[in-house]
C-alpha cells in the first residue's frame, strides 16, 4: 500500500514523499479508523483527510473555524481539478443550498 499511496501523493498533490507522521495517519483513516491529528501549522494535517478522501468512496465532511483556511484549501483542491465546495457564513442562503443541492447530486 506504500507505493499506491505515494503514487496517489504524486498524482494527486505532485510530491514525492510524506512528512512527518502523514503517512501513518493516512493509513490509520484509510482503514477506517478514527483519528485525532495535532500537528505543527505547515506539516501537512490537510493532506491527512484529503488524500483518503480521494481514495475512498463517498465525501468527506471537513468541519473548520477558519474560513480563510476552508476558502485556501478548497481554492487549491479545485487548481488541482478536484471537486470541493465550502458552506460558512460568508454564502447567502441560496448560495448555501446550492452547494447542498449539488453535494446531493454527487458534484462534489
Amino acid at each position: 500500500m506504500a507505493t499506491d499511496l505515494t503514487a496517489a501523493l504524486d498524482q494527486h498533490f505532485g510530491f514525492t514523499a510524506f512528512r512527518g507522521m502523514q503517512e501513518e495517519v493516512i493509513r490509520h483513516v484509510m482503514n477506517r479508523h478514527h483519528a485525532l491529528v495535532i500537528m505543527p501549522t505547515g506539516e501537512g494535517k490537510s493532506l491527512c483527510y484529503q488524500l483518503p478522501a480521494l481514495l475512498g468512496e463517498g465525501v468527506a465532511l471537513v468541519v473548520s473555524p477558519l474560513i480563510a483556511l476552508m476558502k485556501d484549501q478548497v481554492d487549491g483542491l479545485q487548481r488541482k481539478g478536484i471537486p470541493a465546495t465550502m458552506i460558512n457564513s460568508t454564502l447567502s442562503p441560496a448560495e448555501q443550498s446550492d452547494r447542498l443541492r449539488d453535494l446531493a447530486e454527487g458534484r462534489f
